[in-house]
Parts: C-alpha cells; sequence; structure tokens
C-alpha cells in the first residue's frame, strides 16, 4: 500500500506549481497533455510528476523521454487514481499541487489562469476551471454539486434524465449552467484540480479507500469543514476527453455507485445514510425497468441494449451496495486512471 502524504521539508518553496498526472495506458493522450503543458504554461514556474501505474502500451519508456523531462514515477501496479496522486504529491516542490489528467489538453495558457484566479481568490482554497470535449462542446464534468436526498431522488425516478437542463431536477450536475460564470461550488473534478499544498497535506490527500471515483468529492467536502469555498472560473478552460481508460460502462458504473454510497455514509448524518443508499440503488434498476419497456413497445431505438448494461449493473450490486471498503469492486489491474 502507498503510504500517504507526508509533511513538505522546511524552507522557501522553489515552484509555484507542481502538476500531476497520474497515467495508465494513454500513451498518446499522455504525451500529447505533457506537449501542452510546456506549450501554455509560461507564467508559473512548475514541474510535472508523471505516475505511470504499470501500463502495458508502453508509457512509461515514451513519458521518460519527453522534451519536457518530467519527473516519472513507474509503479510496479496499478494504483488507481487516488493512490497513484498521493504517491505523486509526496515528490511535490510546489506551493500548489495541480491534479491534471492524463486525457487533457491545456488550452489558452489555462493552468497559468487557474493559478491567477487562485491568487485572486485565496479564499476558496480549491480551484478549477472548465473542460470541454475535443470538438468544442461544453464538458460539465468540471464540477459538481454534493449529493442530497432530493437530487438522489430525482435521479432515481428519472427526472434528471427528462430534464438534465433543470437546476431544480439535475442540482448535482448543476443543470442549466453553462460553467460560464466564476461560482462557488461543492466539488471540483480531479481532472483539473489546483490545492494549496499546505492544505492537501493537511487533509492527508485522497483517502484510499476511494479506489476509482468520489475521491474529489470527498476530499472538497472534508476541505469545506476546514473552511474552503471551492470556485471554478470559465477563465482557464482545458480539453478532457472523459473516460480515456475506462474499460466498459459496466465496470465505470460499478465503481461509481460503490464511491456514491461510500460518500453518503461517509458525509450524510447517519439516520439518513441508509436512504441515501437506497436511491443509489435504486437508480439502476429504475433504469433498467424503464428501458427494457421502451425496448419492447419501440418507442426508443436501441433501448435494448442500454437496458442490459443496465441490467448487468443491478446485478452485480453486491460489488457496490456496501460501498468501497466492504470489497474492492474491481481488481486493481482493471482499475483505470483517468474519467
Amino acid at each position: 500500500m502507498v503510504a500517504r502524504d507526508q509533511a513538505m521539508p522546511h524552507g522557501q518553496h522553489e515552484l509555484d506549481v507542481s502538476i500531476i498526472v497520474v497515467s495508465y495506458n494513454t500513451r498518446a493522450m499522455t504525451l500529447t497533455c505533457l506537449d501542452s503543458v510546456a506549450a501554455e504554461t509560461v507564467a508559473v514556474r512548475h514541474e510535472v510528476i508523471v505516475v505511470d501505474n504499470a501500463s502495458t502500451d508502453g508509457s512509461a519508456d515514451a513519458i521518460a523521454g519527453h522534451p519536457s523531462a518530467p519527473v516519472l514515477i513507474r509503479s510496479a501496479a496499478n494504483l488507481g487514481f487516488a493512490r497513484g496522486n498521493n504517491l505523486a504529491a509526496r515528490r511535490a516542490r510546489g506551493r500548489y499541487i495541480l491534479l491534471l489528467n492524463p486525457d487533457t489538453v491545456v488550452r489558452d495558457r489555462a493552468i497559468d489562469r487557474l493559478a491567477a484566479f487562485a491568487r485572486a481568490r485565496p479564499e476558496a482554497l480549491i480551484w478549477g476551471g472548465r473542460t470541454r470535449f475535443a470538438d468544442g462542446r461544453l464538458n460539465p464534468a468540471s464540477c459538481w454539486g454534493r449529493m442530497t436526498p432530493w437530487n438522489l431522488f430525482c435521479r432515481a425516478a428519472g427526472l434528471t434524465g427528462m430534464f438534465p437542463d433543470s437546476a431544480l431536477y439535475n442540482g448535482e450536475a448543476y443543470g442549466g449552467w453553462a460553467r460560464d460564470s466564476v461560482r462557488e461550488v461543492d466539488i471540483v473534478s480531479g481532472c483539473f484540480l489546483l490545492i494549496p499544498a499546505a492544505l492537501w497535506r493537511r487533509l492527508d490527500g485522497f483517502d484510499p479507500a476511494f479506489y476509482m471515483y468520489g475521491e474529489e468529492a470527498d476530499l472538497c467536502l472534508r476541505a469545506r469543514r476546514l473552511g474552503a469555498r471551492p470556485a471554478v472560473t470559465p477563465e482557464a478552460t482545458i480539453i478532457h476527453h472523459g473516460g480515456a481508460s475506462e474499460a466498459t460502462r459496466v465496470g465505470k458504473m460499478t465503481r461509481l455507485l460503490a464511491a456514491k454510497t461510500l460518500l453518503v455514509r461517509r458525509h450524510w448524518h447517519p439516520l439518513i445514510a441508509p436512504l441515501g443508499a437506497a436511491l443509489i440503488a435504486a437508480w439502476p434498476l429504475s433504469r433498467w425497468l424503464a428501458l427494457a419497456t421502451a425496448a419492447r413497445t419501440g418507442r426508443r431505438p436501441g433501448a435494448g441494449e442500454v437496458a442490459a448494461a443496465w441490467r448487468e449493473i443491478w446485478s452485480a450490486r453486491k460489488q457496490w451496495r456496501s460501498g468501497y471498503g466492504a470489497g474492492e469492486p474491481a481488481s486493481a489491474a482493471q482499475l483505470s486512471t483517468s474519467r
């Protein structure tokens, strides 16, 4: 097991930002990410630390030869996203730590702009930007609202899917907001997250109980208890492809449901946490039944295939209904590290 973050040695910070990238079988994308960091980050003194999670596609050797000369940590096993970032953060020398997914492309000096935003809004303590897909469409997954009984009910009841642009029915995803304004948010995505190194170490980094997904939500919610008010700015915009090393929808949802269940058990009052877990469990069941009905009536082309996937997710509920900790829902070799 990887040790949790240790205290930074005393002395002056020589660097503004330590940029951490955790890579797993995303060789081409990781190299493109590193190219963009080198080309677009000019105003802040920085280092790049890459953890390669035992990739089998030649990623480590290619990263080692990259012209920007990143610090490379070759892991003999796939540590997952949380442990990989914790490992890299132990080597970080910057005043700030920036978590950056390997399937991202930095545009228009986004890291410089995010650092400037942090200096202008120091009370936030955690900062994020805006993400777009490669075709220019908004990728709304740069930030999230916290889970509540209401928004879990809306998702389980299908209201979130019917009204995705509604702030009322899609509160967890901030429905209807184009991420085009500065705003305080509950959770900044770990694909592009800036945090003071001192706060990261005070929080002891990511909780490794979150094997995949949920780790940044847990981090941000713990930080809020210490006074942080995470915020995002549209001035710092990157491309985030999303899910580049995720093998299947079923595997992704199994891990996501486990993470959400653990978040509810960790951050909700014990009296209502069982309700949250039940609503999370109702989501795949309701999707399976609704899509199976649509497939039988022929109202939605392709509904049968999607229904089969949700049925498989529901059938795997022993792997996620108790959250992480009751048993890892996927072997370490199956864990992806970009979301």
